[in-house]
């Protein structure tokens, strides 16, 4: 059974609109039209002309905690940004919803109900949602009128949002769920091996991978795991899949993809060694406690992002209701250390490219003076020092916004986080005249590598040569562009 603050949140999540009480006296106000939007679930749900409305989509943390209800996922998004950006616009009646529960973009769509502000991930969204609803269109001048400068934020997630928007920018990057090395500090001093720092090389991760990959008695521990499709899709040698055509929107039939080159083939090459090493065999990331395995404690390394670290930090707010007494259990295991991902060469501060969320302005919006107004306070020092403390990488990266990082969640106060901030995020390059396809470069490593035993350089030439065109022209047919 579900402990009683789940229902508590769903009744809130019913009502999660906040606005200034009305003074005593003031006139009354005629009541505002409400749209109903049907889905799924068949729950009431409405949006009123006097709300500004955000949605929010692909943010593991802002989704239900509560399995079935949505409460869980408002406390979240209010804990970690919302209660401050209502008391900021305290003029303004801001109603909240994330994706799916109760409903979806094409619940809303059906409703003819258009968010004001859509938070969603602009690397592999903007085509496969946003751009079919109609929901995006070049901010550039708004963005100018409103003084919102990008060249305040994070360069590498601005640059990710421009190459999917079609020559402007359709959304503005507010924060990002950074991929970090985490590893458990126990499994090093048992081995005894030094921990990980900032910088580390994957040549010396290896090296302590295949130390920590050993037995203890009955227990064998894992060295290392580094999730391959991440690895491929936020290029930390910034490699870019497509080639220029000569338009901003090729057709499916122009659209060419060179993933067989020297520089990929190195780089496919840098992670293929890990997953050689006998018993240090690929499971997950996912579940850094256990790694998929049959106890917990017995991962080593782990890239995974940070979201999850609240989670494995042990606080409340970010773990299934229900599942508070397993994870306590789980964490006698761990002792948490975080360091930035592995380097490609000494002395290289180049992480992943950025896994930004952004802030999307539908041109429909019937609110879009307001929305530009919140999404400027969002990307503003306190707007971001907010979202930091809350353990969130902000794009606005400021002495005062890196050092308020995890500082209103407890229980990272036991947790050097100082490697958050650490490096510069992989910038993508060279994409412009192309078209963003979701291509599928799983196949390269968990079809042709793990499954059926291939090389990279197999791997990288079947993919390209087969499983991307066949991908593309099967999409097309379905009247996809991504």
């Amino acid at each position: 059974m579900k402990k009683s603050r789940g229902f508590a949140l769903l009744a809130l999540a019913l009502a999660v609109t906040t606005a200034v009480p009305a003074a005593a006296n003031a006139s009354p106000q005629p009541s505002a039209a409400c749209k109903d939007v049907p889905n799924r679930y068949n729950l009431p749900f409405s949006v009123c002309d006097d709300e500004l409305f955000i949605f929010a989509a692909n943010y593991k943390p802002f989704e239900s905690t509560v399995e079935g209800e949505q409460g869980a996922a408002t406390r979240v998004f209010d804990e970690i940004i919302g209660n401050k950006l209502r008391e900021t616009f305290p003029d303004v009646k801001i109603k909240y919803a994330t994706w799916d529960y109760p409903v979806r973009y094409e619940d809303l769509k059906a409703a003819g109900v258009t968010p004001d502000i859509i938070i969603e991930d602009p690397k592999n969204r903007i085509d496969r949602d946003l751009e079919p609803m109609g929901w995006v269109g070049d901010l550039t001048p708004d963005l100018q009128k409103a003084g919102i400068d990008l060249n305040t934020l994070n360069k590498s997630a601005v640059e990710l949002t421009k190459s999917r928007s079609d020559g402007g920018i359709y959304g503005v990057p507010l924060f990002i769920d950074e991929h970090v090395l985490l590893y458990n500090k126990k499994i090093f001093d048992k081995f005894r091996v030094k921990y990980p720092e900032p910088g580390m090389t994957y040549d010396e991760a290896y090296k302590k991978a295949k130390q920590l990959t050993a037995d203890d008695g009955l227990d064998h521990y894992k060295g290392y795991m580094q999730h391959p499709d991440q690895y491929l899709d936020f290029n930390q040698a910034g490699l870019y899949p497509f080639l220029p055509t000569t338009s901003e929107e090729p057709a499916p039939e122009d659209v060419k993809v060179d993933i067989s080159s020297d520089a990929w083939k190195t780089y496919v090459d840098n992670l293929y060694r890990f997953l050689e090493i006998p018993r240090n065999d690929f499971t997950t990331v996912t579940d850094f406690f256990k790694g998929d395995m049959s106890q917990p404690g017995h991962l080593a390394m782990a890239v995974d992002t940070l979201s999850r670290l609240n989670m494995y930090a042990g606080s409340e707010l970010f773990i299934e209701d229900g599942d508070e007494d397993s994870f306590a259990e789980q964490a006698k295991s761990v002792d948490i250390g975080v360091s930035s991902i592995p380097m490609l060469k000494k002395g290289s501060k180049t992480t992943y490219q950025p896994n930004t969320r952004a802030a999307f302005i539908p041109p429909s919006s019937p609110k879009k003076e307001q929305a530009l107004q919140i999404v400027k306070w969002l990307v503003s020092e306190e707007g971001q020092t907010e979202l930091s403390s809350h353990g969130v990488k902000a794009v606005l990266q400021t002495d005062t916004v890196v050092q308020s990082f995890g500082k209103a969640i407890p229980e990272l106060a036991g947790i050097d986080t100082s490697a958050v901030y650490w490096g510069e995020n992989a910038a993508v390059s060279n994409y412009q005249n192309t078209e963003y396809w979701d291509l599928p470069l799983w196949s390269v490593y968990r079809q042709h590598i793990l499954r059926d035993g291939g090389t990279p350089e197999q791997a990288l030439s079947l993919s390209q040569q087969q499983d991307i065109p066949n991908y593309i022209k099967a999409q097309a047919e379905a009247g996809k562009d991504w």
